[in-house]
């Protein structure tokens, strides 16, 4: 007979952040999320894990050591100390990236528009604000010795109404890449309502396309209505079409009301038949804006729906995407706004969040954080704002400290918890349990695709892909 390792009679140490998720019949996910670790165990599992965590190792419960092994194996016990996802900014911002806020005028009138876009006097961005943001972040591009600098284009309207802006800022932009020898990336969010010249210019210059697209025409019509009162469907698809006959790269932006959230899984199934979108996220109502009072969709009936629109989009060979639920993913922010986001109002101000687009912003005090220097370059910042925004990071999150998606959803999204807490302690909300549900899901896919037994893989560098080494 062997003799038996030291290791196997010594008690082992637990080495991870382990939480243990409920599901039906006595079975739990064992999940810990810096280790990129994951099984399905059953109550006794869940409880020796437990006992370790106390201190406590229950070695009968344990007798052939097998339950041991794959702790270890998994880097869930005995592995040295873990290090949590962390990511923050220090000194004067540095970006590679501006976003364009290009205008508040829209060509649409969207029943739950978070921006209210058409019910104040619209902004127009100049062209010399898009040139002062491109040309600072084409400059920390070049000191920072980055290959690229990125020019996006968004806003509290529909960016491409500002058409003259957008154009001649991109033939800036791409001047302005050749002349420092880095790659220009550029990209634009768009409702899709575009004429032909435009659908030529975007295919030709740009590097994607974000398209709001409510799926089923029936459905897009009655939420995204033209500033006429008239349905956009039949604009968007032919967009869509044109896009795809000439092979162009998109994604599609899907929002669910909750009157429509029936319709979800057809409304999926119609894109993927008829359209060859690169990605289709798909998002609850946000109440906010136009859309304030609207019932909401985070609910479980909205889960359920998903969870069927996904089958249907795995059998065109396709993923849906919700943006809270990345199982995998190692973060301690949701987005980039604790990580310097840098946007350009239309006034030229910046601005670290793309619900907070404007001055006039309720909560424009918390995430303006910039405004263009008096001396015709460059900006100032206000380091009070920009550090309370460094600051938000998920581990400064109470009630987030004990849930097990907090890893990969990054505390949600700041602007909708200050929207609804009024800056208030958050405790919680309808989104997180979808966010919650949905991770889960990811998770028990994760096991299923790794072989049905568990599912393990070292952290990579979220910036390149490698092992993580916090030099990106």
């Amino acid at each position: 007979m062997a003799p038996e390792r030291a290791n196997e009679r010594e008690a082992p140490a637990l080495s991870a952040e382990v939480f243990s998720i409920p599901l039906r019949e006595e079975k739990y996910i064992v999940y810990a999320p810096a280790r990129r670790s994951a099984f399905v165990a059953n109550a006794r599992v869940v409880h020796f894990i437990s006992q370790l965590e106390k201190g406590i190792f229950d070695a009968p419960a344990d007798p052939d050591g097998s339950l041991r092994s794959l702790l270890r194996g998994l880097d869930i016990v005995d592995a040295g100390p873990e290090t949590p996802p962390s990511a923050a900014c220090h000194g004067a911002p540095q970006p590679v990236s501006v976003t364009l806020f290009l205008t508040t005028a829209c060509n649409l009138r969207c029943t739950y528009c978070y921006a209210s876009a058409g019910n104040a006097k619209a902004k127009f961005m100049t062209l010399e604000t898009a040139k002062r943001g491109i040309d600072f972040v084409a400059a920390n591009a070049a000191k920072r010795q980055a290959p690229y600098f990125e020019v996006g284009y968004h806003g509290g309207g529909e960016p491409t109404v500002n058409w003259r802006v957008l154009t001649q800022s991109f033939q800036y932009a791409r001047a302005k890449a050749a002349e420092l020898k880095l790659e220009l990336r550029s990209s634009v969010a768009s409702n899709g309502v575009l004429s032909d010249k435009q659908i030529d210019w975007i295919v030709a210059h740009l590097g994607g396309v974000s398209v709001s697209c409510d799926g089923l025409p029936s459905v897009h019509d009655k939420c995204r209505l033209t500033a006429y009162g008239k349905g956009s469907s039949h604009r968007v698809i032919r967009t869509l079409r044109r896009f795809d006959a000439a092979k162009f790269t998109y994604g599609i932006r899907l929002t669910v009301t909750a009157d429509h959230i029936s319709t979800l899984p057809d409304s999926v199934e119609f894109l993927c038949s008829e359209f060859s979108p690169a990605s289709i996220q798909i998002e609850p109502v946000y109440r906010l804006g136009r859309g304030a009072e609207a019932a909401s969709a985070e609910s479980d009936e909205f889960i359920e729906a998903y969870r069927v629109a996904s089958e249907r989009a795995a059998a065109h060979g396709r993923q849906v995407h919700f943006s809270g639920a990345r199982a995998g993913s190692l973060l301690n922010h949701f987005c980039s706004v604790s990580q310097d986001n840098f946007c350009l109002s239309a006034d030229g101000n910046v601005t670290a969040c793309f619900e907070a687009f404007g001055e006039d912003n309720p909560q424009a005090g918390v995430f303006f954080y910039g405004r263009p220097a008096a001396d015709g370059a460059g900006y100032v910042f206000d380091h009070a704002v920009l550090d309370h925004l460094r600051s938000q990071a998920v581990e400064k999150r109470e009630h987030c400290r004990g849930c097990f998606a907090k890893w990969s959803c990054g505390g949600d999204c700041y602007y909708k918890w200050m929207a609804a807490t009024g800056g208030g302690e958050f405790n919680g909300s309808a989104r997180c349990h979808v966010i919650r549900e949905l991770t889960k899901d990811q998770i028990l896919e994760k096991i299923a695709a790794a072989g049905g037994l568990f599912w393990h893989e070292p952290p990579t560098c979220p910036a390149c892909g490698g092992p993580p080494h916090g030099s990106c």
